[in-house]
């Protein structure tokens, strides 16, 4: 006990910094899936079809392939042609594309799922197509679609140790790398799953809160 006990304080300090660069990959991989799920959403709902059919594939297409297989994809496939990225800016964009498209998604039927009438009100106040959705039907549908982004954040915390395969250090690749130097494989990995489990759960809580907070109106 006393050999574990030293074993996990003497990897604390590592893991911790690992944690933090893990809560970096993921917020950033959020924003980012945020900002292109924003864009993609307003443009497959009010653009031109041909540009619907674009982006409804870049959907399907990073929803329907293993995330690993896009971090290979980005990071050693895109080199051949000659686009090549750092390992940390090929992880990020790599969570933010795949973010990106479930967000997407998740946007789409936040969105649908505002009464048609509130387009109604929009519309017979003189409101363009493009102004009632910023000023009266977005707002409705970041409500709505408030528990799938909060998912979307959980699932990026853990999916960052996809990352690991390109030598980002992350918690995961952290922990493997003190078990290459320890052999103490079954404490380390039950130390990083309970930091991903703290982290989670914490999410979680913040997103009842949010979303209690955003209740209070309704």
């Amino acid at each position: 006990m006393t050999e574990l006990y030293t074993l996990l304080l003497d990897a604390a300090p590592i893991l911790f910094k690992a944690t933090g660069w893990t809560l970096v990959f993921a917020l950033s991989a959020m924003v980012g899936g945020l900002l292109l799920a924003s864009i993609v959403a307003t443009l497959r709902l009010l653009g031109p079809r041909w540009l619907q059919y674009l982006l409804d594939t870049y959907v399907s297409a990073f929803r329907g392939t293993p995330l690993l297989v896009q971090v290979f994809v980005i990071y050693y496939g895109l080199p051949s042609v000659g686009i090549q990225f750092e390992p940390l800016t090929a992880g990020v964009l790599a969570l933010s594309l795949n973010a990106g498209a479930y967000l997407a998604e998740s946007l789409r039927g936040a969105i649908n799922g505002v009464p048609q009438g509130q387009w109604l009100a929009a519309s017979s106040l003189g409101f363009g197509r493009a102004q009632s959705l910023r000023y009266i039907i977005a707002p409705q549908a970041l409500r709505l679609a408030l528990p799938s982004m909060g998912n979307t954040l959980i699932s990026l915390i853990k999916d960052t140790s996809l990352v690991s395969v390109i030598a980002v250090t992350e918690l995961m690749l952290a922990t493997k790398e003190l078990i290459s130097t320890t052999f103490q494989p079954l404490p380390l990995y039950l130390a990083a799953a309970a930091i991903y489990w703290a982290l989670s759960a914490l999410l979680e809580r913040l997103q009842r809160k949010l979303e209690q907070r955003l209740a209070r109106a309704y």
